[in-house]
This record gives structure tokens, sequence and C-alpha cells, in this order.
């Protein structure tokens, strides 16, 4: 029986950290709000030469050393972000080039928040299973933005994945996927705007929840499955109450969501934040596990996916080692990082 999926992937996040309480210390605030409020501790800071680009570099050369392929065997390649380093100049075209991939291919740069890279492992999915390409790579990969004093300051992080999708060595078959879109402008950030803005409490009701639950639901009923035959499960990870408060809702017990669950350590990494809690699973799940996966892009979507293990490879880099490797950051040296401070 031929099988679709995740040939390897790979994963990449910056060592830099700053604290929720620098960053509340200099805006007055109280950090408890944010880390009790957001369930969040601390978050990855990309250096002052990495942008999505590198991300998606990195995390690409660590998802073909784990699939063992020649990276010119690539036949497409998708790279989703909202922090692409050109607002017209592909990502994809810089990725390919720097992997040693062959310009025998197709690629495109993706955008829809964070669920940018599920929509980028879809593509590479149907293209596979219609004949059109031997391998696929998806990327998620985001070097968010925060206005300065903002909410969204103490979560947007860096960091990303990647993922090889084929036919032949499949490590975990993609089984399902589905998705459900509405236009819900919980989020947005104009052409030209430095930072995005958001709709406050309208981003979890109407957004949030009612997409990622929706789209969970729907693949559940497609695939005839429960959660109980589920052994981890991914959800979106803007912060770390949100996803908790979304599985207590869908009956997911803690044990099955929390080895994927990042956020408190890293923050949000947008197009990153699922296929990162995605591979943290993939690097302890054994032969046989049932992984489901939804992310959640403002604007708003969600792809669901139901995944299952066939066979062990090893991670040469775990997510895990970049969660632990850790460099900490005054604000000043953050907002040196961030390019906060313009003359």
């Amino acid at each position: 029986m031929k099988h679709f999926g995740i040939v390897g992937y790979g994963a990449y996040v910056p060592r830099y950290r700053i604290k929720v309480e620098e960053i509340a210390k200099i805006w007055g605030k109280n950090p408890e709000d944010y880390k009790k409020g957001l369930l969040i501790r601390e978050k990855s800071v990309p250096d002052v030469d990495e942008d999505a680009a590198t991300i998606a570099v990195s995390a690409s050369l660590n998802a073909i050393e784990m699939a063992g392929i020649n990276p010119q065997e690539l036949d497409a390649i998708y790279v989703g972000s909202e922090s692409h380093p050109y607002a017209v100049k592909p990502t994809g075209t810089v990725v390919a080039e720097a992997i040693g991939a062959t310009p025998n291919l197709t690629s495109a740069d993706y955008e829809f928040a964070c669920k940018a890279g599920t929509a980028a492992m879809q593509t590479c999915l149907g293209m596979v299973k219609g004949g059109m390409i031997k391998y696929g790579l998806a990327i998620g990969a985001d070097t968010s933005q925060g206005r300065p004093g903002d909410a969204l300051e103490y979560t947007a992080a860096a960091g990303g994945a990647a993922y090889i999708i084929g036919s032949e060595n499949v490590m975990a078959e993609i089984e399902e996927t589905c998705s459900f879109t509405t236009d819900t402008p919980d989020f947005w950030r104009r052409a030209g705007q430095e930072y995005p803005r958001h709709g406050a409490r309208f981003t979890g009701e109407p957004a949030y929840f009612k997409h990622v639950l929706s789209a969970t639901r729907m693949l559940l009923e497609k695939t005839g499955t429960t959660i109980d035959d589920y052994d981890y499960v991914v959800l979106h990870q803007p912060n770390g109450k949100f996803p908790l408060r979304a599985a207590k809702t869908l009956g997911v017990p803690k044990e099955k969501i929390t080895p994927g669950l990042l956020v408190p350590e890293i923050g949000n990494t947008y197009s990153g934040a699922s296929i990162l809690g995605l591979a943290a699973v993939l690097d302890e799940a054994k032969e046989g596990d049932r992984i489901l996966m939804t992310s959640f892009g403002s604007g708003a979507g969600s792809d669901s996916f139901s995944i299952r293990v066939i066979k062990k490879k090893e991670n040469k880099h775990p997510v895990k080692s970049y969660v632990e490797k850790r460099e900490y950051l005054n604000y000043g040296q953050y907002a040196k990082h961030r390019r906060k401070i313009r003359m």
C-alpha cells in the first residue's frame, strides 16, 4: 500500500530570549498579568542577521538531512510566512538556492497569518498525490512583529519548521486533511504599516475558537474518529491559554496536548507555531501513534490533519535542543535585534 505524507522534517528556533518580566518592566505593567493570563514565560528573538528566509533555510536543511534525499529531487518549495523579508521578491527562491535545489521546480510564497505553513503542506500533499511532483518542501517560518507596549509584544516570537512531503520512505502518513475558512477580520496589517493590529477579545471566540473547533470537528467526522483515537493533539498556540481551553472543549486530556505545547517557552512563532509543535511531538512519538493537528490563521481559517506514524526516524536536531538553548537579552538589546529604534 502506498503512503503519502512526511518523509522528513526539521525545525529551527533562535537561541535568544526575552522574559515577560523584562518587557513588563519597561512599560510599567504587572508581568503576572501576562504570565498567568497568556501562560507565557518568555519568547524567542531573532538575531540581528536572522529573518524568515534564514530560519526557513536552517529548518529545511535539517529536514533534508532526516529525509536522506538529494535537495535536487525537490520539485516544489512553498514558504508560508507573514514576515517575508521582501514585499516583492519570493522567499522560496532564496531557500531553493541556499539548500542547493535544482531550478527545475515550482515555488511560491504563502501568507495566511499563522496557518500559511500548513497550507503549504496541503499544497505539497495534493501535488504528490496527483503525481505532479516527487517531493515537495513545505515551510512555515516567521519573525513576527509586535508594536512596543502592545500585548503582542509579549508573545510575537521567531522560529519555523520544514516538512518534506512525498510517497517514498514515508515516516508519517497524512491520512486526511480539511479546512474551515471565513472572512473574520481579527488581525491585520495594511501595506506600509510596521506593526499589525488586532481585535483584542474579538480574536478569541469568533476567530480562534470558532475555526479551530470547527476544523477539528470536521476532521473527526470526515475520518470517523474520536479524540480517543489519537495519542497526541497539536492545536495552534498564539498563547498558552487558548490551546488548553480549546483542548478542554474538545475533551482532549492534558497529557495529549502538552508534548507539543511550546509557546510558554518560545512564544508564538506564527506560521511556525503549530508545525513546530508537530515536530516536537514527532520527536517522541512511536510507530503506530496517531496525531491530530489543527492550525489557525487570522483572517481567518484553520487546517486540520490526521497523521499516523509509520516508522521512526532519528532527528539529529530535535526541537527540544533548540528550545533549551537560551541566551537572554535585556529590553535594549531586544529593541536593537528587532530594529524597534529607528533613526
